[in-house]
């Protein structure tokens, strides 16, 4: 992977991550292009998928020192509440992480049409969170930050995206857009560090996750996604509680049809 070619993956990622359109399926769909493959793949991804929570950490530091700060007061407060619904939505996706982690990396290596079926997928559920009215609740349940939980499991698949699932979960669930961005950008920190903290462990223990990607290569990807990652963030919170997802539903529309057609 040439240097330039990162920039253009980190640059997908980091835009990609926050808005509800699928970063694991661009990242296919632009890996297919420059021809990127097999080590050199999952290495990128580890590595603009990490630089995407240092831009959630950024982002929404306010929120994290909020919740940190409660946290410790050891009582059951909003904040101890709110740490324990991330824990319970990352339930689901721990589950498919230990026990499915080879099938999921089969589907990432089984071509475009799975990504362009779940980016049909995505635009079906963005336009039905979009259209569909629940009741409104006041905060997050422990039931729903599980749901939400289940929807982050399912956009393991490449083309599914994961914002858009557990924003659009939430949504149909009636819970206030205002906080479901932010709900939904802080619930994939730990899985996503996790993983991370797996991969290191491989490293050392002398497996080579890295493959032939250069260094320059690693660092121009991670910072692309990094300073992308910071500006989406910001934005789709914005485009979430001024409820404008039915956009972002025909572009998966379009983006999954092409992708079936020339994919």
């Amino acid at each position: 992977m040439e240097w330039f070619e990162a920039l253009v993956l980190g640059l997908i990622q980091g835009l990609t991550e926050y808005l509800p359109v699928s970063s694991s399926g661009h990242l296919a769909i632009g890996s297919a292009l420059f021809d990127v493959e097999g080590e050199e793949n999952l290495a990128f991804t580890i590595v603009v998928h990490i630089a995407t929570v240092f831009s959630t950490l950024v982002v929404l530091w306010k929120e994290i020192d909020w919740i940190f700060k409660g946290l410790f007061k050891w009582q059951m407060n909003d904040e101890t509440k709110y740490v324990l619904n991330i824990v319970v939505s990352m339930i689901p996706v721990g589950i498919i992480g230990v026990f499915f982690k080879d099938e999921v990396e089969a589907v990432f290596g089984s071509g475009l049409t799975v990504v362009g079926c779940c980016l049909l997928l995505t635009a079906a559920l963005l336009a039905f969170s979009y259209y569909y009215k629940p009741r409104q609740k006041a905060r997050i349940s422990m039931r729903d930050a599980f749901i939400i939980g289940v929807a982050q499991a399912c956009a393991v698949l490449p083309g599914l995206s994961r914002s858009g699932s557990t924003i659009a979960t939430g949504l149909l669930l009636g819970n206030d857009k205002s906080k479901l961005a932010q709900f939904s950008f802080l619930m994939v920190i730990p899985p996503i560090l996790g993983q991370a903290l797996l991969d290191c462990v491989k490293v050392a223990q002398g497996e080579n996750v890295v493959g032939d990607l250069s260094t320059l290569s690693l660092v121009v990807g991670f910072l692309a996604a990094f300073v992308s990652g910071c500006l989406a963030c910001k934005w789709m919170i914005n485009i979430v509680k001024k409820g404008k997802l039915i956009y972002f539903a025909i572009y998966c529309a379009i983006a999954g049809t092409l992708t079936l057609i020339f994919g």
